[in-house]
């Protein structure tokens, strides 16, 4: 299960899964070093997170940034406690993320017919049953799934996403034994409104423990986003340092919320996040120049 995140007594908290070295690099279009990807996840690492999404173990053919999965994934800092985690499409993108050391793996379906389909090329359905194989594995090798369900809130095809739909998902995924669940926003449209409608019905199906929340940021929402989502009893939320990322098959979609900003909303609401900001910042800067240079 997740680690949490030790504080003060009567102090909330909050654990933010720094998303930055895949989801945040995997876009990027001059190949980024080995050896960079793991200055990064050192750097962060450094800066008191606890739960890092290192790579992806995916075909280098499709996602080329990734191809190096293994090496960054064997020799990553896990010092402090720190947990990896690997995105994986398959059973036999489990079979190599265990192999290679990670801590935790990370599957994706979406809400959206459509965009399953662009995405992945298969089926909601089809997509779920290749993660049979993946939680029989990762049971085995005992590490925690998660489980993305994206689009939960608006399709770049379909436009808006009933609850309702997100929530059907949500049950799929909570049933086959998934750890946690990330309700994510990924071409950045909602509102805090949506988000409320969207947890409200994914709360039907299971407690918010069981939920992280991911929020992209093209339409500026984000922060607001995230506070709809806490305010319903999310206390997990992902980020991406320098907010990098965005997705190739959702036109338009921004980088993901900047982890300085998260970690900043959090700081002024008085809610520990266990992460050094000024740290953090000089992790930006670097991330800044890195991608300037590419």
């Amino acid at each position: 299960m997740p680690p949490c995140t030790e504080t003060p007594a009567g102090q909330d908290s909050v654990t933010i899964l720094e998303v930055g070295p895949r989801d945040g690099l995997q876009n990027e279009k001059r190949i980024v070093s080995t050896e960079d990807k793991l200055k990064l996840i050192a750097l962060l690492a450094e800066c008191g997170f606890t739960r890092i999404e290192a790579t992806a173990f995916v075909s280098p053919k499709w996602v080329p940034q990734m191809a190096d999965h293994a090496e960054v994934m064997r020799r990553a800092s896990r010092g402090r406690g720190v947990r990896l985690s690997a995105l994986v499409p398959n059973e036999q993108g489990a079979i190599a993320a265990i192999a290679a050391g990670a801590d935790e793996i990370a599957v994706f379906t979406s809400a959206s017919e459509t965009f399953s389909q662009r995405n992945t090329n298969c089926s909601i359905d089809e997509s779920i049953g290749r993660f049979v194989p993946v939680l029989r594995r990762a049971s085995q090798a005992r590490i925690p799934v998660r489980g993305y369900v994206s689009c939960a809130v608006d399709c770049p095809y379909e436009g808006p996403i009933a609850p309702s739909q997100v929530a059907k998902v949500v049950a799929r995924l909570r049933d086959l034994g998934c750890a946690e669940i990330a309700l994510s926003d990924t071409i950045g449209r909602a509102t805090p409104e949506r988000v409320s409608e969207m947890v409200k019905a994914a709360l039907n199906e299971a407690p918010a423990t069981l939920f992280a929340g991911h929020f992209h940021d093209t339409g500026g929402l984000a922060l607001a986003n995230v506070d709809a989502a806490w305010a319903l009893g999310l206390r997990i939320f992902d980020s991406a340092v320098g907010g990098l990322g965005g997705c190739p098959y959702a036109p338009g979609a921004a980088g993901n919320l900047e982890t300085a900003a998260l970690v900043g909303h959090f700081a002024g609401r008085n809610i520990e996040t266990g992460i050094d900001l000024g740290r953090l910042r000089s992790a930006e800067e670097w991330v800044a120049q890195l991608v300037r240079e590419s």
